[in-house]
Parts: structure tokens; C-alpha cells; sequence
């Protein structure tokens, strides 16, 4: 038979697309229009048909590699007359061959009748060499059918199932969780059976079909074999699961069931855009209104029991914070860092510009000072002004500096956004400052006015307390929570003096910021409310 070479067809505009997945192996017959691989573009994922059926020779790319249009994929024999000799049956219609067959039938009975032990070994794994075993599927003594899962592995590019090529007992493993293994790697000793019990039944009939059938049926299994690491998965949680290694890895990362996401490819195939829109679409359910529901587990009381209550209906501000607070705090894995700012000469100097803010009516607050450090810092440590995309695969760095301050109204919390607060002056800051404060009172704050925030100031001022662990207001990375000013002793210069002390909270997204970061942020804020001069450097 031929051999020919199987190349890369046209691809429209793209160029270089990276191989994400091989779906055959040498040795594999595979059927036209079966899939031989999966490139990825920057814009979707295709797989490549096979233009005829035949075995394949040899596998010309390996995962990772860039690929075009022409680019040899694989080597195939092409299938010609062989099929033509092997459905041959008229031996079957001559009851007088049947010795003859007899005879001839020798060659398959032993193998129907004897067990022997067999070495199975890791295939061909499109060239990757010591790749980690990440799951063991089998144990000794378990009984496995041709084309289960034995082994995963995981490369650096994918994850990919390793099927066993045909039934048995597993009678020893080779390999455990956490080997390094290539091709021809021993995975396990498997004892294969004949299927002797059916030619026993029928001594005089059943050595023809005996002899004949298997062959057929082995010449159209590959091409499932080949599908077996993208093909449908049977555990409980993802049933008739048509999806690739690298999907799957993704799905596993993310803690995604793949039985619960749509698939968008051809034939249903799950692809990576899938995931990262089922992923997406589960952390804004909450935000539309389905957040409440993971409140709806603690279970309703009839407190009526116990006294007299009133129902209180919420109000649609109030239910809005509550699902987003309920979303952050699931979602965001915080960390808080604590520290103490000493104001005392801030608040020394803000008391002697007390004449200065009368003549410009202005009301000098400690926030703008605040503002003013905060968008300083964030400046200076710029992977806190910073959001995740919902894929997870990258940053968002913001080039601007929008600040939001929490202000407590009638009708509940909200976050008014002061934008390109670096720019501005202490007396803009302070202006801007009590403006936004009396429309959020007034509940007159346009939609503009409240998003596109960076960072994030929750003050409980004057109410009191030493320390509070505020909620990062997704999508941002950070938010800042200041208590009461307390004047405490502080050891200067050989002895106790009186100061006010600020107490600070800084909570982070612990995906997108480190804690070494966390407490230079929180260091340089102290060091600036410090000596306010700093902000002029």
C-alpha cells in the first residue's frame, strides 16, 4: 500500500497556530474525516480532519509546535485491497471445509484458550519525554476492558489519558503518582484472557467466525483509541464529556465539572472559551441577583417562637450590597495586612490651615490627605491598581487613578469614585470630597459617578473601634479600612511621648497581590500620612 504524506490544509489568514492537541498515534488505523489534531489561534481552536483512511506511519509534530498551511502532519499507508481479501466468507458456506478450517484454526485457539501476562508500556506521547504522572486509574486485581483509562499524565502544554490497548487483570503496577515516564515507560503487567467459552459451545460452527470476527472488529477500534483522551469521560460528574486535554487541565485548574458546560466545537467538543464563559458567567450570577441564594442554606426560623418580630422588606440598594459582598468574600481569597499611621503632625498642620480652608470655604477633612497618599502609594506599587481577568490568564493594569470612598447613607452603602485623584490638590480632593458625600446622602449620584474606581477607602472615622477586616469591592485587588484616631505612648528618642495613632487595614486579592507586597504597601502609606511632605516628592 502507499504511503503518503498528510499535510496541513488551508487555514484562512492564520499562520504559525500552535498545536494544542494530537489525537492519533503510530500504528493507529484511522477512518476519513477522523481527527488527527488540535491547533489553537488567537481566535479559536479546529481540528484537522484525516483526507483518507489508512494507518499511520509516523507523527511529523509534537505538542507546542507552530504550525501553517502545507506543513506535514503525519505519514499514512492508505488503506487498497486489503479490505477486499479479509470479508472473504465462502469457506463458511462449504460444510465439507469445515476440517480443512479446523486445521487452519489452531493459530487463534491457543491465544482463545491461554492467558498470558503482558507488559503494557506508555505510547507514543506526541514526543514529550518525562512527563508526570498525575493520576493512576487502575489497582491490582481489577478487571479492565479494552480502552479504559489506566494512567494520566501531564505535560507542560496538556493533560491526556493513557487507554489500555486491550482487557485483562492488572497484576502489577509499574508506576505510581508523581513519576516521570516517556514512551515505552512500563505502566503495569496486565493478564490477558482468550475468549475461549464461546467456541466450546459450538465445536463445528464457531471456529470460522471465531477466527474471522475479531479481525474486523480490530481494524475499527483504533479510531476510538485515538479519541479515548478527548473522548466522553464516565465518572459520576462528567458523563458523555467530549473535550481535550488541554480543556480538561483548564477545567480541573478552574474547578470546573465539564458535564455542566455546553460545548460550542464541532460534534458539542468542549473548547477553553467554554470554560472561561461558564467560569465567568457563575461569578456574575450572584451580582444579577442570584447571589442570595448562598444565604438560603442557613435555614429559616419561625423566631416568632421566642417573642414578638417585625418584617423588614430590604431595600434594592441594600439586597445590590449584600449579593456583592456575598460574591467577594466567595470568590476573593483575602489576606488583611494591619498597621498604625502616626498622624500627629498631619493633624498638627491640618489644624494650622484651618483660616486658610475658611476663606476658601472649604471643610479640610482628613480624607483628602488620605486620598492623596493612597493614589501616591498606588503609584508607587502599581500591581495593586491592578483587576483579573475572568480567564485568569492575565492582569489588567490600569494607567489611571480612581479612587472610591465608602460613604454610610439611609438607604445603605455607597461608593462614590473621585477619578485622577494624583492630579489632584489637596483642595480639589477636599472639594470633590464633600460634594459626592452630600449627593450620595441625596441618593443623586449618576452611574458615572460611581464606578471605574482602582482602590477603594472604607473610614468608620469617629465611630470608634481599633481595626476591621473590609471586603475587596471586585474587581478591584484592594480596599483600605481606617478606624478611630487614638492617641497612644509612643518610645521616641529614649522616652514615652503622646501621639495620634491611626490604625490601618489593608485587604487584598491574594491571586494578584503577594503579602511581601502587602506590607510595603501598607509601610510606605504609614511613612507618607507620617510626613506629608512626602507627597510633594
Amino acid at each position: 500500500m502507499p504511503v503518503e504524506s498528510i499535510k496541513v490544509p488551508n487555514l484562512g489568514d492564520s499562520q504559525d497556530v500552535e498545536v494544542i492537541e494530537i489525537l492519533v498515534a503510530e500504528g493507529q488505523t484511522v477512518s476519513e474525516n477522523d481527527s488527527l489534531m488540535v491547533l489553537e489561534s488567537d481566535k479559536a481552536a479546529m481540528e484537522i480532519p484525516s483526507p483518507k483512511s489508512g494507518v499511520i506511519k509516523s507523527i511529523s509534530i509534537k505538542l507546542g509546535d507552530q504550525v501553517s498551511e502545507g506543513d506535514e502532519i503525519v505519514t499514512m499507508e492508505i488503506e487498497g485491497a486489503a479490505e477486499e481479501a479479509a470479508p472473504a466468507p465462502e469457506p463458511e458456506a462449504k460444510q465439507e471445509s469445515a476440517p480443512a478450517e479446523k486445521a487452519s484454526a489452531p493459530e487463534p485457539a491457543p491465544s482463545a484458550a491461554s492467558s498470558s501476562v503482558e507488559t503494557i508500556e506508555v505510547p507514543d506521547i506526541g514526543g514529550d519525554s518525562d512527563v508526570e504522572v498525575i493520576e493512576v486509574h487502575v489497582a491490582v486485581g481489577d478487571k479492565i476492558n479494552e480502552e479504559d483509562a489506566l494512567i494520566t499524565l501531564e505535560s507542560d502544554k496538556a493533560a491526556m489519558e493513557i487507554p489500555a490497548p486491550k482487557g485483562g487483570e492488572v497484576k502489577a503496577l509499574k508506576l505510581k503518582v508523581g513519576d516521570k515516564v516517556s514512551k515505552g515507560s512500563a505502566i503495569l503487567e496486565l493478564l490477558v484472557s482468550g475468549s475461549a467459552p464461546a467456541p466450546e459451545e459450538k465445536p463445528e460452527s464457531a471456529p470460522a467466525p471465531a477466527a474471522q470476527a475479531p479481525s474486523p472488529q480490530k481494524a475499527s477500534t483504533p479510531a476510538p483509541a485515538a479519541a479515548a483522551p478527548v473522548a466522553a469521560e464516565t465518572t459520576s460528574d462528567n458523563t458523555n464529556v467530549y473535550a481535550g486535554p488541554a480543556v480538561r487541565k483548564l477545567a480541573r485548574e478552574l474547578g470546573v465539572a465539564l458535564a455542566q458546560v455546553t460545548g460550542s466545537g464541532a460534534k458539542s467538543r468542549i473548547l477553553k472559551e467554554d470554560i472561561h464563559g461558564f467560569v465567568k458567567a457563575r461569578l456574575q450570577a450572584p451580582a444579577a441577583g442570584a447571589g442570595m441564594a448562598a444565604m438560603a442554606s442557613v435555614p429559616d426560623v419561625d423566631f416568632s417562637l421566642f417573642g414578638e418580630t417585625e418584617q423588614i422588606t430590604m431595600s434594592k440598594l441594600h439586597k445590590l450590597t449584600a449579593a456583592n459582598m456575598q460574591r467577594n468574600w466567595s470568590v476573593v481569597p483575602h489576606v488583611t495586612q494591619f498597621n498604625e499611621a502616626d498622624i500627629t503632625e498631619l493633624e498638627k498642620f491640618r489644624a494650622e490651615m484651618k483660616p486658610e480652608a475658611e476663606k476658601k470655604g472649604v471643610r479640610l477633612t482628613f480624607l483628602p490627605f488620605l486620598l492623596k497618599a493612597c493614589a501616591k502609594v498606588l503609584t508607587e506599587y502599581p500591581q495593586f491598581n491592578v483587576s483579573l481577568h475572568s480567564s485568569g490568564e492575565y492582569l489588567i493594569q490600569k494607567k489611571y487613578v480612581h479612587i472610591g470612598v465608602a460613604v454610610a447613607t439611609e438607604a445603605g452603602l455607597m461608593v462614590p469614585v473621585i477619578r485622577d485623584v494624583d492630579k489632584k490638590s489637596i483642595w480639589e480632593l477636599a472639594e470633590e470630597v464633600v460634594a459626592l458625600s452630600e449627593k450620595a446622602k441625596n441618593r443623586r449620584l449618576s452611574k458615572e459617578e460611581m464606578t471605574g474606581a482602582c482602590f477603594t477607602i472604607s473610614s468608620l472615622g469617629a465611630l470608634g473601634g481599633t481595626g476591621f477586616t473590609p471586603i475587596v469591592n471586585a474587581p478591584e485587588v484592594a480596599i483600605l479600612g481606617v478606624s478611630k484616631t487614638q492617641v497612644k505612648p509612643v518610645y521616641i528618642k529614649g522616652q514615652f511621648e503622646p501621639r495620634q495613632m491611626l490604625p490601618l487595614a489593608l485587604s487584598y486579592d491574594h491571586r494578584a497581590v503577594n503579602g511581601v507586597d502587602g506590607g510595603l504597601f501598607a509601610t510606605y502609606l504609614a511613612k507618607l500620612l507620617g510626613d506629608i511632605r512626602m507627597l510633594v516628592l
